[in-house]
């Protein structure tokens, strides 16, 4: 997975008043969690446009003044309500030898014939998914493969299974399906309505058959009684 390096500054006071100075001054306050102890220090708001603005996962090297690099991953991110400015980070420090849970988005890869020829439509149900791996086998991305998906068909984390890392979602939990399409369930049903109606008018056409047949046979014995 690609790291993505953030240079920092630790910060000598930690509350309200300080931190509110560091937004100000464009900077956002953070904390790294995993080591001794915790961590708090503070970055340029633009240097993390490249970790946070993309649908893609990176680690992270921090990078503090006289101090050494610390690998990590995003653990928490805060967003004002209003303007989605960064307004806080959570860091958790990574080992090479403990493994760590991340989001992964999804690529969806492939031409689906149940959408292609079927008049189907791909669901796309999840878009990222959980998992855990030690950090050298964390994926940039989990690979669904849509390409043998017919009708009815779908993807699950059982189907998505990898020996260098682990799902934190149930195997029968669906990723990805291919459904009909809301304009190939109205065709069906209009169809089916269309053969009710032949249906109806074949009946009714033969019950005037019969009755014509019966009016006539009442007919013949009305003259036979006259004669």
């Amino acid at each position: 997975m690609k790291s993505i390096t953030i240079n920092g500054s630790k910060r000598e006071t930690v509350g309200k008043s300080s931190t509110k100075a560091l937004r100000n001054a464009g900077k956002v306050p953070c904390v790294l969690y995993g080591g001794d102890k915790p961590v708090h220090f503070s970055a340029d708001e633009l240097s993390f446009s490249k970790l946070v603005y993309t649908p893609d996962a990176h680690t992270v090297v921090i990078e503090l003044k006289n101090e050494n690099k610390i690998n990590a991953v995003i653990q928490d991110i805060q967003f004002h309500p209003v303007s989605d400015k960064i307004l806080h980070i959570d860091f958790l420090e990574v080992f090479d030898d403990k493994e760590v849970k991340m989001i992964i988005p999804v690529k969806f890869e492939g031409n689906s014939p149940g959408v292609r020829l079927q008049g189907g439509i791909l669901s796309k149900n999840k878009r990222k998914l959980f998992v855990k791996a030690l950090p050298k086998n964390l994926p940039d991305f989990i690979k669904a493969d849509i390409s043998t998906l017919n009708l009815n068909d779908k993807i699950t984390i059982e189907d998505l299974k990898d020996e260098n890392y682990s799902f934190i979602h149930p195997d029968n939990m669906v990723v990805c399906q291919v459904k009909m399409s809301r304009a190939s369930m109205s065709l069906e049903t209009e169809t089916e309505e269309e053969e009710g109606e032949e249906g109806e008018e074949g009946s009714t056409e033969s019950e005037s058959k019969s009755d014509a047949s019966t009016e006539s046979g009442e007919s013949t014995e009305e003259k036979k009684e006259d004669s």
